[in-house]
């Protein structure tokens, strides 16, 4: 997907194909093996990735996931992804991304934090504050990355905390981190409703895929006056055309660690949830969740991608074809909030002067707004979707970039 994506743009750019291998491909893939001692007594050896797409316009940025289902192809495509959407906002950052193929769930803590540690070991010689930072993804949290902090840091004899972002507070982390991705979907949903001229208060919206970026922008999206008719998560779907719960859906996730058992009233199908009549849909889970089956069936005034990737390439050809009558925020704006605080939270570590949580978020809502007024400007002059204008303008970025640095010999 990030491939085709990208061979569009290029197409749209009129990209020579001599420049094309250089923006494409990352500058750097890395596979390590990690052996760890279980708590068993047992050695297990698990297989870590990171991939740097580019670092022509500074360190290279992007998450850490732990998840069974790890591949190097999915993390060069989000690694990949990450670089337009820092060059589209701005950010002095090339992409990243990372992860080891293992289950957190299934893990001791003790074994958790081993294996962040070896990770971390093992990728010394390739990161640094000024050559990648690493962040919170799909199964780490803020205490795998006070582990990994501590682990560069005790590598390099003093503390560090510019080496990751999402850490906690109490190391340097920023307040509004672990809240700027949903903040940031919330918002430009918001952004998107008055572009069409339909109010926010009485608008009604719809979750797919409720963890922290899903239930923080149901959260703010209700603060804002949506009505939150419908959710889901990998074990259940809820759909109640009279607004959810939230508190008690929060209530029950906290306790259970999922959506299952909530209700049995408001039960609904996972697949059909993205297909009911809503003003906003808010795929906020996995990727390729919108296919060519089902884009022709949406029903929702604005789709905001709060995932990576949840629209293939087949279905923004068919969205295209509809005409314009859904609003799509692409994910490379939609969740950009989350690398945006990221590097806000880079920034106040390596200066050692922090901001309050309403600096931050005001800074966080500039700097989306200011990225939708481009990307709206570009879809209206070159009369593409928003998707394309976001790319172009990443990609552009990057490649003027390349350009005025040149080649080392």
């Amino acid at each position: 997907m990030a491939c085709q994506q990208f061979d569009t743009v290029a197409d749209h750019l009129q990209m020579s194909e001599s420049e094309r291998p250089r923006l494409k491909y990352p500058k750097r893939s890395v596979i390590v093996s990690l052996p760890i001692n279980c708590e068993d007594g047992s050695t297990k050896v698990y297989t870590g990735f990171r991939v740097q797409h580019h670092l022509t316009l500074g360190p290279t940025k992007g998450g850490l996931r732990f998840h069974p289902d790890v591949t190097l192809g999915e993390v060069a495509a989000l690694a990949m992804w990450m670089s337009w959407k820092c060059a589209l906002t701005g950010l002095p950052y090339g992409g990243a991304k990372g992860g080891i193929a293992c289950d957190p769930h299934r893990m001791m803590p003790r074994e958790v934090e081993r294996l962040t540690r070896r990770y971390t070991q093992e990728m010394i010689p390739f990161i640094g504050p000024q050559i990648d930072v690493m962040a919170p993804d799909m199964g780490t949290n803020e205490q795998v990355m006070a582990w990994f902090m501590d682990t560069y840091s005790m590598y390099r004899g003093g503390a560090v905390p510019e080496i990751v972002t999402g850490k906690p507070v109490e190391l340097g982390g920023t307040l509004g981190r672990r809240e700027a991705t949903g903040r940031g979907v919330a918002f430009l949903v918001a952004r998107a409703l008055e572009r069409l001229g339909v109010k926010a208060g009485g608008a009604t919206a719809i979750v797919q895929g409720y963890g922290n970026v899903g239930a923080i922008a149901a959260r703010e999206m209700v603060s804002r006056g949506l009505k939150i008719i419908g959710v889901s998560d990998h074990t259940a779907a809820f759909h109640d055309p009279a607004g959810l719960d939230l508190d008690a859906l929060d209530a029950h996730a906290a306790k259970t660690g999922a959506l299952r058992g909530f209700s049995s009233e408001a039960l609904a199908d996972p697949a059909g949830l993205l297909t009911l009549k809503c003003d906003v849909l808010v795929p906020a889970a996995v990727e390729r969740v919108i296919d060519a089956r089902n884009a022709g069936e949406l029903k929702c005034r604005v789709l905001a991608e709060g995932a990576n990737g949840p629209t293939t390439p087949e279905a923004d050809l068919v969205l295209e074809r509809r005409g314009g009558d859904v609003f799509v925020i692409p994910d490379i704006l939609c969740n950009a909030g989350g690398v945006i605080v990221s590097y806000f939270e880079w920034v106040q570590d390596l200066q050692q002067y922090y901001w309050g949580e309403a600096e931050v978020n005001e800074r966080l809502y500039k700097a989306l707004d200011r990225s939708l007024g481009l990307v709206e400007a570009r879809a209206r002059k070159d009369g593409v979707s928003n998707r394309t204008a976001a790319m172009a303008i990443g990609v552009e970025r990057v490649r003027k970039a390349v350009g005025l640095r040149g080649l080392f010999p």
